[in-house]
């Protein structure tokens, strides 16, 4: 099945600027929880009512049918190791310089039901998007404890033309399966800081979109404390040239934090067959990965 056309009037591609959202970080009182399952459940009786399609292959009835979801799952069942097709995160010698595990490749129903989630944040999809989300982190941070999930920041445009943040509702929707690990919201758009490009991402090299995000990110001052000598997994939805993450990084390591890692529900380059042939395998390096960066007791 191919994939739809890429989105160019997707807002995270505008100029970012700084505002408050929903759902960006887990609810903080039992009430608030209820709501927001209690939405879900009238999301999946209101589908029963009003006509609705799946978003990848037509079927009626639902925003994602069975046959669907199942593919979704075979596509992100084995999460792999995807910093080597990001060129901002690897250096000149091939070192990396981030390690990143992605839950899947961006393509056919997994590409098409992650535009359609940042388009409508259906339940539907968040639920199954994020549990595939969920799973990647697992696999990046099994018997790994203390660390803090730092979801990348949405801009101001695509909050107020969606309504809500898609990395933040996508790991709201992962949060049964991140048992121990604390999603901490520190990251923010710094508004006008940082070189500004007219246009999009979309079809800009990696030095362009470099240079686009360099400076574009920021922690919150009251979230210095809480990210200080802690180490840090970032979160995002998809990578391309790791421009973002490394954005994310930079603004991270100045507050005093260890960036040990990032996870992505989708990496637009598949990973090199013959360096990562099973998760397993990948799942150990990316731990391996994670330990390097542990600080050391005498420090």
């Amino acid at each position: 099945m191919s994939t739809r056309p890429p989105d160019r009037n997707d807002p995270d591609l505008r100029p970012p600027e700084s505002w408050p959202g929903k759902h960006r970080g887990e609810h903080g009182s039992v009430l608030a929880r209820f709501t927001d399952q209690a939405v879900g459940a009238a999301a999946d009786l209101l589908s029963l009512a009003v006509p609705v399609d799946c978003v990848c292959c037509g079927a009626e009835d639902r925003a994602l049918c069975v046959p669907c979801d199942r593919r979704i799952r075979r596509l992100t069942a084995a999460p792999f190791r995807a910093e080597s097709g990001a060129p901002a995160l690897m250096d000149v010698s091939g070192a990396v310089l981030l390690p990143v595990v992605a839950a899947g490749v961006y393509r056919e129903e997994l590409a098409q039901a992650l535009l359609s989630f940042k388009r409508h944040g259906q339940h539907q999809l968040k639920r199954s998007l994020g549990t595939a989300l969920g799973r990647a982190v697992a696999a990046a941070t099994a018997d790994t404890g203390g660390l803090l999930l730092v979801p990348v920041p949405t801009t101001t445009k695509a909050y107020l033309g969606r309504g809500f943040s898609p990395v933040h509702l996508l790991l709201h929707g992962a949060s049964t399966r991140l048992p121990g690990l604390a999603v901490t919201d520190v990251l923010r758009k710094a508004g006008s800081s940082g070189v500004q490009l007219p246009g999009g991402q979309k079809g800009l090299g990696r030095g362009a979109r470099a240079q686009r995000v360099r400076g574009s990110m920021q922690v919150r001052k009251r979230g210095r404390k809480r990210v200080a000598g802690r180490r840090c997994i970032i979160i995002d939805d998809v990578l391309t040239t790791g421009a973002t993450l490394a954005e994310a990084a930079r603004a991270l390591h100045g507050a005093g934090a260890q960036v040990a890692g990032a996870v992505v529900l989708a990496a637009t380059r598949p990973p090199d067959a013959d360096r990562f042939a099973a998760a397993p395998a990948q799942a150990r390096a990316t731990r391996h990965d994670l330990e390097k960066n542990k600080p050391r007791k005498d420090e």
